[in-house]
């Protein structure tokens, strides 16, 4: 059994950790051009936590299998889209989704703590992040369209509403 709670400070080796196995895996996979030049760097996992979005999903035994951001409110990167988003009302953004490769059904366990706090998820992933696309697609979001991020990168941008 998977649980969620907010990431600590004392999490952050293993955070880093975790991001460098998801690195590692999107690169074998054919994804090697999403999280690079040093991204997401401590600094960002350390602002993430200290503001409250970062969340790890943990093992019963007390192993970090998984960590996420979810960001309630507006994100810049989404208010231009190309294309639409299901509607304007309130949402939540799952940012940085990783898992350690330990334990299946991470990202599973996010979603559901994401819904369980807000009934309408926006994500993005890069075009060549295969498995995180069929795990989008199996999970019922919604392709909205391309986005940008803060480099000027494209996205490719779906929604999910409860």
């Amino acid at each position: 059994m998977l649980s969620v709670r907010p990431s600590r400070i004392s999490d952050i080796e293993d955070i880093m950790a975790v991001y460098g196995h998801a690195k590692n895996f999107m690169a074998e996979c054919g994804n090697a051009g999403q999280w690079i030049n040093g991204y997401p760097r401590r600094s960002l996992i350390e602002s993430d936590i200290e503001n409250g979005y970062s969340h790890v999903v943990m093992t019963e035994d007390g192993c970090l299998a998984g960590v996420f951001c979810l960001i309630i409110g507006q994100d810049p990167t989404y208010s231009v889209i190309d294309g639409a988003w299901l509607d304007d009302s309130a949402y939540g953004t799952i940012h940085r989704i990783a898992s350690s490769g330990i334990e299946k059904g991470v990202a599973d366990c996010c979603l559901a703590f994401c819904l369980s706090k807000i009934g309408n998820i926006r994500i993005d992933t890069h075009t060549d992040n295969v498995p995180m696309r069929r795990w989008i697609s199996k999970s019922s979001f919604v392709f909205c369209g391309i986005i940008h991020t803060h480099d000027g990168s494209p996205r490719l941008a779906f929604q999910l509403k409860k």
